[in-house]
């Protein structure tokens, strides 16, 4: 079916053995119409696990069920218990899978004989150069490549009665630093030099190499080397390196096909195998296979200066662009400024996709378990994400919220078939912030320098939420500084702060003044009577009817306990008497209503006045506080004269 939505599971993409790999589905997206979304981390060789944490998570935004198929390089991941989580969905989705190198029951399969391969080269260094003592560097103990690889190299060894120490089997990650630290291990702690050092990849070959030339080392008359997957040209190295040839571009394409084949109903196997021819050349001591071609040469140097070239012109874009995120000290002007490095770039599509949460309100966490994973930390996508950037090509354009587990926006779900989507997460630690699509860009994506982007728009975007934050609790602060936190109007400070200009200006200016106290009838028999939160309930009442009533510009605050002032410029008494009319009809109101057991009533004296150079507005607080008392002993005594 044309358009049929394909999911990839990958991780760390600009690793060779990957972007090899995805440049065949890249290839049978366009051949069979299928679009892809690889879902991608980069979390290997971070050596944190609150950063891996943030990293897999991206594993866990799709819902399966929306797609038609997916493709797994679940070898690429490193840890188990995603991996378990994203077979079970897929399972229970029901989509038709490919496995790559990983043969997973159920799902369809694709892979080479890792075995034999080893066990081929392995054979070649011994019946051939007549190797006896050996090193081999492995990849991760659980990887099922890894483990297939050494079982050959060591069945080779026991088929020749050849042994090797527990100290000569080193097990690295499959990138290159790996190489360094094993042959720094070797150097260290095998009691005599191994004549050769078996590798089960390239990668750490390579480094494995230059690591040996740096001690002093010749490859391969000093010490033979070999790697596997044959995935770097050999002639960029001073040593050609001797590798197995595994056709990872065709597994690529061959996956697209299997899934073509399946939604058209076109019968084919479940299994496919791939033949791996293995390359002897100069690192393990056989023929030199030099270009004999100039042009060849020329040409190779050309791609190789290119690919120079490209890495300095980006990495002075994305530097420019991380120094520009960091600088912002708004979340207007980082969204400006990433829009403009995203158009550098020049991406065909590209979706910023932020959680509803992502600047959570929470400047400081405090809830740090032994661990160190903080509980308050938002580590699940929203129910639906906002798209502050969409790209579409070479235009930006509106899109509204989006389901999550949707994935991608409208405009995605648009246009011809043949596309490849690189969705990374967004996160600082294992904080989620959402997400980010990108197609296609000048940007290498199988590259480190698009590791490198992702890295600086997490980093900035966390360093931009942060900023939030600490605005919203300064802004807290001055609050709390201002605000009565029991009534939510202005406190003395806040009162202060609101009326000095305005106060000044009266003096300056020779206008009156009002100033009103208010005094809360009867709260001490509230309390007796109904308990304090009751009474709590009065006081709040009468903060509630100032705000109902001051609408001419009036200035308010709970003065302390059940007392109120209001502050009035360029006031008359027409307009003071007026107000007191109004609060005390709101009072009524509230009593009219019956929603509470208390009968609410307050007592209020009021002064207008044109207030002199060197009075202080409490001076006349005093003054009006004077003629609430008056007012109230007046209640008093009437309520006396009834009784």
């Amino acid at each position: 079916m044309i358009g049929s939505r394909i999911a990839v599971i990958i991780e760390e993409i600009g690793q060779s053995y990957q972007s090899t790999i995805l440049s065949g589905i890249n290839q049978g997206a366009k051949e069979f119409g299928l679009n892809i979304a690889a879902f991608t981390s980069f979390s290997g060789d971070m050596d944190n696990p609150r950063h891996d944490m943030g990293e897999f998570n991206i594993f866990s935004l799709s819902d399966f069920k929306d797609f038609d198929g997916a493709i797994l390089l679940t070898n690429t991941l490193s840890y188990k218990p995603v991996v378990n989580d994203i077979i079970e969905r897929i399972r229970r989705a029901g989509i038709p899978t490919v496995s790559i190198d990983n043969d997973i029951k159920g799902f369809y399969y694709i892979g080479s004989d890792n075995f034999s391969a080893m066990r081929s080269i392995t054979e070649h260094m011994i019946n051939v150069h007549g190797f006896t003592r050996f090193a081999y560097i492995s990849g991760p103990g659980g990887n099922p490549e890894s483990s297939e690889r050494l079982a050959g190299f060591c069945t080779a060894l026991e088929e020749k009665g050849l042994e090797i120490s527990d100290g000569a089997i080193f097990y690295g990650d499959f990138r290159p630093p790996s190489g360094k630290i094993a042959v720094e291990h070797f150097l260290e702690e095998l009691p005599e030099l191994p004549q050769a050092i078996i590798c089960a990849n390239d990668v750490m070959a390579a480094s494995a190499i230059a690591a040996l030339r740096a001690n002093g080392y010749s490859v391969p008359d000093d010490i033979a080397v070999t790697g596997f997957d044959n995935t770097y040209n050999t002639h960029n190295y001073l040593v050609e390196l001797t590798s197995v040839d595994r056709p990872l571009e065709l597994s690529g394409l061959l996956a697209c096909q299997m899934l073509y084949n399946h939604l058209n109903k076109i019968p084919q196997d479940r299994k496919l195998l791939l033949n791996m021819t293995p390359h002897f050349t100069e690192s393990c001591g056989c023929s030199h296979n030099a270009l004999s071609d100039v042009t060849e040469l020329k040409e190779l140097n050309f791609r190789n200066y290119t690919n120079f070239e490209n890495v300095q012109i980006y990495m002075a874009v994305l530097n420019r662009m991380s120094t520009q995120l960091l600088a912002c000290n708004s979340f207007d002007d980082y969204i400006c400024t990433l829009k403009k490095a995203a158009s550098e770039i020049r991406p065909d599509e590209f979706y910023f996709c932020l959680c509803d949460n992502w600047n959570i309100e929470s400047a400081i966490d405090t809830s740090m378990t032994l661990d160190g994973v903080d509980n308050s930390v938002p580590m699940a996508y929203t129910d639906e994400v906002t798209i502050p950037i969409a790209y579409v090509n070479g235009h930006f354009i509106h899109c509204d919220k989006l389901k999550s587990k949707k994935v991608f926006p409208p405009p995605a779900e648009n246009g011809k078939a043949g596309k490849l989507y690189y969705i990374t997460p967004l996160h600082f630690g294992e904080r989620c912030l959402g997400y980010m699509i990108i197609r296609s860009s000048r940007l290498e994506l199988q590259n480190i320098m698009f590791e490198t982007f992702v890295i600086n728009v997490c980093n900035s975007l966390e360093n931009m939420r942060k900023l939030m934050c600490l605005e919203y609790a300064v802004k807290r602060l001055g609050n709390l500084y201002v605000q009565d936190t029991f009534s939510g109007i202005y406190n003395r400070n806040g009162f202060v702060h609101a009326t000095n200009d305005i106060y000044h200006e009266c003096i300056e200016k020779q206008h009156e003044i009002m100033l009103m106290f208010i005094d809360l009838d009867g709260l001490k028999n509230i309390n007796d009577t109904f308990g304090h939160s009751t009474g709590d309930k009065a006081i709040c009442c009468i903060a509630d009817v100032l705000r109902e009533s001051c609408c001419s510009g009036e200035i308010f605050c709970r003065f302390g306990g059940d007392e109120f002032i209001v502050f009035g410029a360029d006031y008359t008494q027409e307009m003071a008497d007026d107000l007191n009319a109004v609060i005390q009809n709101n009072i009524k109101h509230i009593n009219d209503s019956a929603i509470y057991p208390f009968t609410l009533s307050a007592s209020a004296g009021f002064v207008i006045a044109t207030p002199k150079v060197g009075e202080d507005i409490f001076y006349f607080v005093t003054e009006a506080d004077k003629k609430m008392y008056n007012e109230k002993r007046k209640k008093k005594h009437s309520q006396y004269l009834k009784s």
